[in-house]
């Protein structure tokens, strides 16, 4: 079946707000060729409503690379990184959209949510819930009436095409992709505040797509990745210096604190007892320590 075929049958799916079956006939149609920006955009749409918010931001991105003036792509862009909480990345996909969108109103709707919730996690207080406009149009209601409602469709997992790990560093996560021998432009990586979006597709090859909701948030413009031979190496760059438990928000548990001990804190703490002190050291690892000698010791990293 051609993909325009697909397409037109995923756009009845949605009307009959059968939104799984949408997302699927637009993931047919996409694979059928040729995959149109309309196709990621009104899949990224689909994804909103089953609240997959992460693909609906990544088929979004898509949507903009192969159309760089398509304002409804900004829009689901923007409202599914407001379902994140990423206010900032929302806002910044709103703003550039508007400029397409001819005085388009929802976009300043969701501009005002944006600069809200960005106020009210600046101060700390309980984020507000938005008031729903008065009256809604066609396209309102296609974009917007059932995202509050909408129940996410859990999936059982699968294997992932690559094995990832991550470890943390003073001011980084290191995220290691284990992707042997993919070519640089077949990768593309997208950062937010507490998101990330990677997508490596391979022509002949199964597409990866890995979109977590992270641990803590990053700094997006600090944060960078390089392909090489045998892997992807992405640095992502702590917002909050935390050490990282997991990579993933859900389930996460208490952050911890990072803390960096020097020999000049140790010896402050042990020398509250010269005595005990002394009894420590010669029975740990300072063999012939007096406490004279520990004196001296205790000066010179005090």
């Amino acid at each position: 079946m051609a993909a325009s075929d697909l397409g037109g049958k995923a756009k009845e799916a949605f009307v009959d707000d059968d939104f799984e079956l949408a997302a699927e006939l637009y993931t047919q149609a996409i694979d059928a060729g040729p995959a149109t920006a309309d196709l990621y955009a009104d899949r990224a749409q689909a994804h909103i409503k089953l609240g997959n918010y992460t693909e609906a931001v990544a088929d979004a991105n898509k949507a903009i690379e192969l159309d760089p003036t398509m304002h409804k792509a900004y829009y689901r862009k923007g409202a599914a990184c407001i379902k994140l909480e990423e206010y900032q990345t929302a806002k910044t996909a709103l703003e550039l959209g508007s400029s397409y969108a001819n005085g388009d109103s929802r976009f300043t709707r969701l501009l005002k949510e944006c600069e809200e919730r960005i106020a009210e996690e600046a101060s700390q207080a309980p984020v507000k819930n938005a008031e729903a406009p008065a009256t809604a149009t066609v396209e309102d209601k296609e974009d917007i009436a059932n995202m509050e409602n909408a129940q996410p469709v859990v999936e059982p997992p699968s294997k992932p095409k690559y094995r990832h790990d991550f470890y943390n560093s003073a001011t980084d996560v290191v995220l290691t992709i284990f992707a042997k021998g993919v070519p640089a432009d077949s990768v593309v990586v997208d950062f937010g505040e507490q998101m990330l979006s990677v997508s490596i597709e391979v022509p002949g090859e199964e597409p990866y797509h890995f979109q977590p909701r992270l641990f803590a948030k990053i700094i997006p413009e600090k944060s960078k990745y390089q392909v090489l031979s045998t892997k992807v190496e992405i640095r992502l760059a702590k917002a909050e210096q935390l050490t990282w438990t997991t990579l993933d928000y859900s389930g996460r548990p208490k952050a911890l604190p990072q803390k960096i001990s020097t020999p000049g804190s140790f010896f402050k703490t042990i020398a509250i007892d010269h005595i005990n002190v002394a009894t420590y050291l010669n029975g740990f690892c300072f063999p012939y320590i007096c406490s004279k000698n520990l004196s001296l010791i205790i000066l010179h990293y005090a």
